[in-house]
């Protein structure tokens, strides 16, 4: 199975129900669960008994048996584009809580992490620093992102990090143009969600400070319009670091930003710890994963010979030794419980709110779809 930011993509089973044993046998011929015939829908196989997880058909005592055929299937794929700070504030030393060991080291090594963890597997991220070395206002600087959309886990991010760390209180720049570089990150972001309406894009910006340095861009208000305007098609997620305890708060105000972009408030990450920091850091970054993964799963087309059944279908959550199956439930007021987009015309599973919550929450969970089997657990009406 392939993982997928928050939940694991699916191995989906499209599968005959059929009883076992010799009487199993049917006109379509013998079969490793006793053989298939014709059946409800169109499925192969008998048609299923009014049990629950059972099917008709096979020996007297014979349990059901599902000759499962594996596909797959993905939940739909996740772009983040990352607009990082690597102002002078995040480490040049000017001031005692300008500290490189307690702002930049313990961030960076939490952004790389995330970007080379085997739980990033299937999602994808691009990396734009700001301010730029030069022309650090115009927007346009911005629009090429300093690592392109690339598919996780990559080492790309820690080589373009490495090459933009100074190596002396010289080389750090100065400004936080940050209406600069969301409108130039949104100029390269919104025309591929326009291209690809069934995917998930998402701007995560990352900064220690208000916008400053660029004439007439100023206003944190500007920058809340323009990702306001931009969501909730992509909505954007806010990491604000703080300064180190005796420093000034100069990341409160970011709230406004997170807000007009449809992720409520900004994430404050406190410094001074740097181990901390990172954990911190790192934990932020996981729960913007969590909740940019899409709760949704296309059905895919059966096997040759075979008809979809919108009634014979299983969707289980599975962690470790636990598995625990939900309910199909269209008005999605049972708890743990599951929809489609169209019950009349299904293409999409849908995870109930509660449900894709509890997902969500989890990068080690497993999503287990199975298609062609009777239900196991009541379908709530």
């Amino acid at each position: 199975m392939m993982k997928k930011a928050g939940i694991v993509t699916m191995t989906l089973l499209l599968a005959a129900c059929g009883g076992g044993g010799s009487a199993g046998k049917g006109t379509g011929g013998d079969t490793a669960a006793g053989g298939t015939g014709p059946g409800r829908d169109g499925l192969d196989g008998p048609a299923p008994s009014d049990d629950l997880g059972g099917a008709a058909g096979g020996s007297a005592g014979a349990g059901p048996v599902c000759a499962a055929e594996v596909t797959e299937a993905q939940l739909r794929p996740v772009y983040l584009a990352f607009a990082f700070d690597v102002s002078g504030s995040m480490g040049k030393g000017d001031y005692a809580y300008h500290d490189r060991e307690l702002k930049w080291d313990p961030v960076v090594a939490a952004t790389q992490s995330f970007f080379e963890s085997s739980g990033s597997v299937a999602l994808s991220a691009s990396l734009t620093f700001f301010p730029a070395a030069k022309d650090r206002c115009d927007h346009e600087i911005y629009a090429s992102p300093d690592v392109p959309m690339t598919s996780l886990p990559s080492g790309a991010f820690r080589e373009a990090i490495a090459a933009v760390t100074p190596q002396s209180a010289d080389d750090w720049r100065g400004g936080t143009p940050t209406l600069a570089v969301v409108q130039g990150t949104l100029s390269f972001l919104k025309p591929q969600a326009e291209e690809d309406p069934s995917s998930i894009y998402a701007l995560v910006l990352v900064t220690d400070g208000y916008p400053q340095g660029c004439k007439d861009d100023d206003d944190i208000d500007r920058v809340a319009e323009l990702v306001a305007a931009a969501s909730p098609r992509i909505p954007t997620y806010v990491i604000g670091v703080e300064n180190p305890p005796g420093g000034p708060d100069t990341v409160s105000d970011l709230h406004a930003i997170a807000a007009a972009g449809g992720t409520e408030r900004a994430f404050l990450i406190e410094t001074g710890d740097p181990d901390q920091t990172r954990r911190d850091f790192e934990g932020v970054i996981e729960a913007i994963r969590g909740r940019s993964v899409s709760c949704d799963v296309t059905i895919p087309p059966p096997p040759s010979g075979q008809t979809f059944d919108p009634g014979m279908v299983n969707v289980t959550y599975e962690v470790t030794d636990t598995h625990q199956s939900f309910s199909h439930d269209q008005s999605c007021q049972h708890p743990d419980s599951w929809r489609y987009d169209d019950p009349s015309d299904p293409t999409t599973i849908q995870l109930c709110p509660e449900t894709c919550a509890l997902a969500q929450g989890t990068t080690e969970a497993t999503l287990l779809v199975e298609f062609g089997c009777a239900s196991r657990v009541p379908v709530v009406r």
